[in-house]
């Protein structure tokens, strides 16, 4: 079975994609987003799925979703915001190195912008990220093998301090 060298979560606009990729790079490693998957075999955008099908159906596609990337990917992958929310997501990433990329809020209205194409955050944006991040915050914390502070730093800076965090 193939395992990720590392599983970036965290809050909308922590940086998981972008950070991702650059941590991919440096490592030499893949890049892979559970969000990109679902898109991919739902065939439309994570916007369209929810007005469509509805969060739970969304969460059942994430599920599994990041079921099949947690067992055949070998690089860098990013989990979507709420995927910790399924406790079953939660006791999957038990035994992987997962990197909580911390975020506050005025960063992360300033990353997100105001909830384009996020349709949790389509109303309400700060207060509905405030409301999200108050609420994974603890979930971040209970898979988390480190965090790491993105506040105000650069992608190459918070991908730097995670490959040193990956060494041995």
């Amino acid at each position: 079975m193939t395992k990720p060298v590392c599983v970036l979560v965290g809050a909308p606009g922590s940086g998981k994609t972008t950070v991702g990729v650059e941590l991919a790079a440096l490592l030499g490693v893949e890049f892979r987003d559970t969000d990109a998957d679902i898109e991919r075999l739902a065939g439309k955008p994570i916007p369209e799925i929810f007005i469509d099908e509805g969060e739970a159906h969304f969460r059942t596609l994430e599920r599994a979703a990041v079921a099949a990337a947690l067992a055949s990917h070998g690089g860098v992958l990013a989990l979507g915001g709420g995927a910790v929310l399924a406790e079953e997501n939660r006791a999957a990433l038990v035994g992987h190195t997962v990197v909580h990329l911390s975020v506050e809020l005025p960063d992360a209205v300033k990353r997100v912008g105001l909830g384009a194409g996020r349709p949790l955050l389509a109303i309400n944006p700060r207060a509905t990220l405030k409301h999200l991040m108050d609420q994974r915050r603890p979930l971040y914390a209970e898979v988390a093998t480190a965090t790491v502070v993105t506040d105000g730093r650069t992608p190459p800076e918070l991908a730097a301090e995670i490959v040193a965090l990956l060494k041995p």
